[in-house]
């Protein structure tokens, strides 16, 4: 996998990490968004990096900028498939998220899950075209690897449900995932979605106020399992986000062989 965009004095390539060096690399832009830039106080801080246990299990999606000297890692995403997950300790997101139902769901149709974590790009690359990389970057590993659905914790800043009661409403009312397949928050951080009803929000207005990246996933047709997670260590409230592979296929193949 290697795919490249020239623009705006850029040369952008996305690829998967092949040794340890790129992995460093991306756990050192992991530290500047998530420790330095949103408040981050987890255990994982170490030497300027961001780093747990599930790095080595997990292969590590990068976008690097070739024009500017050392070619650093711009755009990043941690990517771990459920055969890989289910022979050593599980998903990461399961420490969250009650996932039983997602996984008895992917056994009756016979397809793998793979779960996206660790997403952040560095804030001078918060465009179209880094974003489009990235996306580009992990259809080419769905089809690689036979994913059938993929999913993660996507999140709100900040650790107070309140200031963010429209968008976690929204989701709750609009987006919830089929009762069958939804995942569930558990645990002592564990909140509920709607605490506002319909009609006691501005539905545009909540849509525009949420996360981009949650806007992106709901984009190409992710739902929503129910409540969320508060996770202090990352200052953030997190939902959790299902996005079945055949629906993003259907919406986004051209915008994803799009030739770089």
């Amino acid at each position: 996998m290697s795919e490249a965009v020239e623009m705006a004095g850029r040369k952008l390539a996305v690829r998967l990490a092949t040794g340890d060096a790129d992995i460093v690399a991306a756990q050192r832009l992991r530290y500047d968004i998530f420790f330095r830039d949103l408040g981050a106080q987890g255990e994982g801080a170490r030497d300027g990096r961001d780093t747990d246990p599930y790095d080595v299990l997990c292969d590590h999606l990068l976008v690097e900028d070739h024009a500017r000297p050392g070619s650093p890692v711009v755009g990043t995403y941690r990517l771990l498939r459920q055969s890989i997950a289910e022979a050593h300790d599980g998903f990461y997101s399961a420490h969250e998220f009650d996932l039983s139902k997602v996984l008895a769901h992917a056994r009756r149709e016979g397809v793998e899950l793979l779960e996206l974590g660790r997403s952040c790009v560095d804030p001078a690359y918060r465009d179209a075209g880094t974003i489009q990389l990235l996306w580009r970057g992990i259809a080419d590993y769905l089809q690689r690897n036979r994913i059938g659905y993929m999913f993660g914790c996507g999140s709100f800043p900040g650790t107070d449900p309140a200031e963010h009661a429209e968008g976690l409403s929204l989701l709750a009312h609009d987006h919830l995932a089929p009762a069958e397949i939804r995942a569930r928050a558990i645990g002592a951080e564990a909140i509920p979605l709607a605490t506002l009803p319909i009609g006691g929000y501005d539905p545009r207005l909540a849509l525009r106020r949420l996360p981009p990246l949650i806007k992106a996933y709901l984009r190409v047709g992710a739902e929503l399992g129910d409540g969320a997670y508060i996770d202090r260590g990352f200052n953030t409230i997190d939902v959790f986000v299902m996005m079945p592979v055949a629906r993003i296929s259907a919406r986004y193949a051209q915008r994803f062989e799009v030739a770089a």
